[in-house]
């Protein structure tokens, strides 16, 4: 059983910053964390996926570049640091863990691989 708490999104402007957080307990270096997001009527869509033990780390297109996985394992976190943010970055933010081994480069961003889910936390894009 892991528990996942999210926290840090809020409103903010086209071009700004924000850091995510993910808090797993508990923190396991046999997981995967990965961040997805979801907008209104839109599919569940994963953003970035960190192996909590080792430094594979895995992105969407759509934020390459711009968004950055970490972990702090002494604060059993792992963060999301998401700059030049966009409108269509708009949307609620889940982290979500599963075991390391169901997880790989093609299927990281499938939701029906993690067991385990946080509630979320809204993230706003505003110009």
């Amino acid at each position: 059983q892991v528990q996942l708490v999210e926290s840090g999104g809020g409103s903010v402007q086209v071009g700004g910053s924000l850091r995510l957080s993910c808090r797993a307990s508990p923190y396991s270096n046999s997981n995967a964390i990965t961040w997805f997001r979801q907008a209104p009527g839109k599919e569940r869509e994963g953003v970035a996926m960190l192996h909590a033990g080792a430094e594979t780390k895995y992105y969407a297109d759509s934020v390459l570049g711009r968004f950055t996985i970490s972990p702090d394992r002494a604060q059993s976190t792992v963060y999301l640091e998401m700059n030049t943010l966009k409108s269509e970055d708009t949307a609620m933010y889940y982290c979500a863990a599963t075991f390391w081994s169901r997880v790989g480069r093609g299927n990281w961003f499938l939701p029906e691989k993690y067991g385990y889910w946080g509630q979320g936390t809204q993230v706003t894009v505003s110009s």
